[in-house]
């Protein structure tokens, strides 16, 4: 039997003539009409390859809620999502809400590299990367143990999402980043696997 866990970025926040800026845990911003439009497409693409949830999981971030709510309503969820705080994007810290140039001016250009390459995170964000590994550890054990042969749904961000990776066999040889409105897939027989990454509708 396999555990199927789809893990969703939500949709955009930031319109196409809006500057964006790094929006973190303290930051709930609504999606954008376009970002309506990516969740409702999520939806649909995923019910079109047959991969309805069982279960939804989102952060209590409204992009993610929304995101969620919408692409069940494509979806036909039979039970509404459930809110967990593991999957709150994390804190930029002093980088909270800042345009990308006022961050490379704090951390510089290296810092960003590593963190979108690597996902070595830059002094002041939070929680630590060793927090953030033993919440997906935890939430995925609890997936393989109880959720045998069902599909799984997570919608959170970026930040949190990347390090799913590092607890499948095959995670390195995936880009970490997810792009707003894309979704990836890992599966569960005997280990961790991703199947999908980075896939946008």
């Amino acid at each position: 039997m396999t555990t199927k866990l789809i893990i969703a970025r939500h949709g955009n926040t930031f319109r196409p003539d809006e500057t964006p800026t790094r929006v973190g845990a303290r930051t709930d911003l609504p999606l954008t009409e376009g970002g309506e439009e990516q969740a409702l497409k999520l939806g649909h693409h995923l019910k079109s390859a047959k991969l309805k949830p069982d279960l939804v999981y989102t952060s209590f971030l409204r992009r993610t809620i929304d995101t969620a709510r919408l692409a069940c309503v494509a979806l036909g969820c039979g039970n509404p999502p459930e809110c967990l705080e593991i999957f709150n994007e994390i804190d930029y810290g002093p980088d909270e809400n800042q345009t990308e140039d006022k961050v490379l001016e704090r951390v510089g250009d290296a810092a960003i590299k590593n963190w979108d390459t690597e996902g070595t995170m830059p002094e002041g964000w939070s929680p630590r990367p060793i927090q953030i590994l033993l919440d997906w550890k935890n939430f995925l054990k609890n997936c393989a143990d109880t959720h045998k042969d069902q599909t799984i749904m997570v919608v959170t961000s970026n930040g949190i999402a990347r390090f799913a990776l590092h607890h499948a066999e095959n995670g390195r040889d995936f880009p970490p980043k997810l792009s707003t409105g894309a979704y990836g897939i890992l599966e569960f027989d005997k280990n961790w696997r991703v199947s999908d990454w980075n896939i946008r509708p």
